[in-house]
């Protein structure tokens, strides 16, 4: 549901103490500065606290804390960085954000280039759940693809193939793996070169399996960033990068791993399904529902064979 007043006040003041206390952090460590030490380009790795971990572009990590009146930085901000006399650092400027993910107006991580939601043949996949990520990816303006694991477990494997050849029409990736039989995997690895990727779904599609193999030794790196950060296990609970051997960047936290969705506006759920947009304005009322509103360019469609029946039929679902 929408956050009430009440939470969203509560939401802006527990942010307000947070950039009071960032701020304090950040006049004791700017008295360290070395004003001739060269400004450095970076990434935010993780946060804790009013502290984070950057790495420059050598891939040397450094602790850190913002500038006074920077902002709030989270996992995967770009940023320029200064080092301190104790080899420390300083965030002196975020770079803008190409993306954002956000959890009830929490800013979770920044600059993702893809998500990819986690689905199985066991527990099998329902198309109510996989369109209620793919709307919540495109109000976020967030490229969204489609993982199908556990494929050695389909009795017909074309079949379960043609469930997901509408996601393929509307320009959504599929990919069918098993990580358990490492079937079509060193092909996934391939598309996650260069760019930086979040994994969702539900508990038990394999997402775990899935990251391990991608990063075999994650425990090690996991156990590294937490002796770094000296805080013990804290990164457990944080949203960290780390970055995959075959290429690319993982960007995970059990936050976002077990991310639940949050109710949808109808607005949202209108907006959310691609194939609808495309179409609205054709409709003869500017607030139509698609469903039985007449001159429906939506539901003429749907009669035509252009809109997939199971789309619409998740539509009227999530909607009612």
């Amino acid at each position: 549901m929408p956050l009430t007043r009440k939470q969203k006040w509560r939401i802006d003041k527990v942010q307000s103490e947070k950039i009071v206390r960032a701020n304090k952090a950040a006049s004791k460590v700017e008295l360290q500065l070395d004003e001739d030490e060269i400004v450095h380009s970076g990434k935010v790795i993780t946060r804790y606290g009013q502290r984070q971990l950057v790495e420059d572009e050598q891939g040397r990590v450094f602790q850190s804390v913002s500038r006074q009146n920077i902002g709030f930085s989270v996992a995967g901000d770009r940023i320029l960085f200064q080092k301190t006399k104790h080899d420390d650092a300083i965030v002196t400027a975020i770079y803008p954000r190409d993306s954002e993910l956000k959890r009830q107006d929490k800013l979770i991580a920044a600059n993702i280039d893809q998500l990819w939601l986690v689905v199985a043949l066991e527990p099998h996949y329902e198309f109510e759940l996989i369109d209620r990520y793919l709307i919540m990816a495109e109000n976020s303006n967030l490229s969204i693809g489609i993982i199908v694991n556990k494929i050695e477990l389909s009795g017909s494997e074309s079949n379960t193939k043609n469930d997901f050849l509408h996601y393929q029409s509307l320009g959504y990736d599929v990919h069918f793996l098993s990580v358990k039989k490492q079937i079509n995997l060193d092909f996934f690895k391939e598309q996650l070169v260069n760019k930086s990727h979040i994994f969702l779904g539900q508990s038990g599609v394999g997402k775990s399996s899935l990251i391990n193999s991608l990063i075999p030794d994650l425990q090690l790196r996991v156990n590294e960033i937490s002796s770094k950060s000296k805080l013990g296990k804290h990164t457990t609970t944080n949203t960290t990068i780390y970055h995959i051997p075959s290429g690319g960047d993982l960007i995970d936290s059990p936050g976002v791993r077990e991310f639940q969705l949050d109710s949808l506006t109808e607005l949202e759920i209108k907006s959310g399904f691609k194939e609808f947009r495309a179409l609205s304005d054709a409709c003869r009322f500017r607030d139509c529902r698609h469903i039985n509103e007449p001159n429906c360019a939506v539901k003429e469609s749907l009669d035509q064979g252009k809109i997939n029946p199971n789309r619409y039929q998740s539509y009227l679902n999530i909607l009612a």
